[in-house]
């Protein structure tokens, strides 16, 4: 609903409506890319105990650094880490909040490529930052040289890559990471919201950390550890990068629950990243029957399909809701995006789709 006119909000934001895909109670939900595998019952168990010892001391302040999370995340990402070179918060969504806040703000600029994450551009708008977006190509890859060309005219504080980028699921070809990196005259952040998911042989900016000391890497807990509603994502980068986001963090951002079922959730990481594969191969089995149906597919390497065209890709969505299917009507205006569910989430998204566009 339109804020009564009384409501006095900054005037920039009086159209502005809250971020969030729809919550509807339907059978099939293939829309915010959740993982469709939940812990089992000894994850859960473990997360519950963990939980509850952390409740025997709620009346206390959690750890505001965090200590104990931040060297399991550094233990998970490897590529000789330390836990002054990890910070985690509430989602990767607040880690890109902090970044903005500690190095955008007012005078500042921020860069990226769409189509790509919808919420970056509140991130910036959040904090003040000035907002500047190039195109990527036809097949939603990064058009370096137009991308090093905006740099060079922009000069930008922030350039946020985005791989697998959300909602094409495009994998950046990490020259052109190294491109930017090499060129960017502030900070360069990569977000790996959907890494585990890329396919073999696709590499990590993890990788080039120690080479780029203003490269972050962000990523999160909730897609493939299946941790969703524990709302816990992190970033990699060089320790001073680390300081200047803590100066900009709230106090006792994270609070105790999060940081032990993290911690805990970080114990059975063999367990709960069993089923990406699966998820992979259901993602690539997926696309090549939306191929063989006569639709335009982008490459993903994430757990969720951007799949085309329609003249009216509104009437879809709702013929597949109609349904009881729920998918995502995000990105360009001719195209969908389907998250990867189980066997039979994804057999019910294909009848559904053929219903409605045959």
């Amino acid at each position: 609903m339109p804020l009564p006119a009384w409501v006095p909000i900054r005037e920039e934001l009086r159209d502005d409506e809250p971020y969030g895909a729809p919550q509807l109670d339907v059978p099939v939900q293939l829309n915010t890319n959740e993982n469709p595998y939940g812990p089992s019952e000894i994850v859960a168990q473990d997360i519950g105990d963990s939980v509850r010892d952390a409740a025997l001391s709620l009346n206390r302040y959690p750890d505001r650094e965090a200590i104990g999370l931040r060297t399991a995340l550094a233990a998970y990402l490897g590529h000789g880490l330390t836990p002054d070179r990890v910070w985690a918060a509430n989602g990767s969504n607040e880690i890109m909040q902090q970044v903005l806040q500690a190095f955008g703000g007012p005078g500042r600029t921020a860069v990226s490529f769409a189509p790509t994450y919808s919420m970056y551009p509140e991130y910036a708008r959040n904090t003040h930052t000035r907002w500047v977006a190039g195109r990527r190509l036809d097949d939603f890859g990064l058009d370096v040289d137009g991308a090093l060309e905006l740099i060079a005219a922009e000069q930008p504080d922030v350039v946020i890559l985005t791989s697998p980028n959300n909602p094409t699921g495009t994998a950046l070809d990490p020259a052109h990471t190294r491109a930017i990196a090499e060129a960017a005259p502030g900070i360069v952040v990569v977000d790996e919201a959907y890494a585990e998911f890329r396919r073999d042989g696709t590499p990590s900016a993890l990788e080039l950390l120690d080479e780029f000391p203003r490269l972050l890497v962000t990523r999160t807990m909730s897609k493939a550890f299946a941790l969703a509603g524990g709302r816990l994502g992190y970033v990699a980068a060089n320790a001073g990068i680390i300081d200047a986001l803590r100066i900009v963090r709230l106090p006792y951002h994270l609070s105790a629950v999060s940081q032990a079922a993290a911690t805990a959730a970080l114990r059975h990481e063999d367990e709960l990243l069993a089923q990406v594969d699966a998820l992979r191969g259901t993602r690539d089995e997926t696309a090549a029957w939306l191929r063989e149906q006569g639709f335009d597919v982008a490459e993903s390497d994430a757990n969720f399909i951007l799949f085309g065209r329609f003249d009216d890709r509104h009437a879809v969505w709702q013929g597949l809701l109609d349904l009881g299917v729920l998918i995502r009507e995000v990105g360009p205006l001719e195209w969908l995006r389907v998250s990867i569910g189980t066997p039979d989430e994804m057999t019910a998204f294909r009848h559904a789709l053929l219903e409605v566009t045959r």
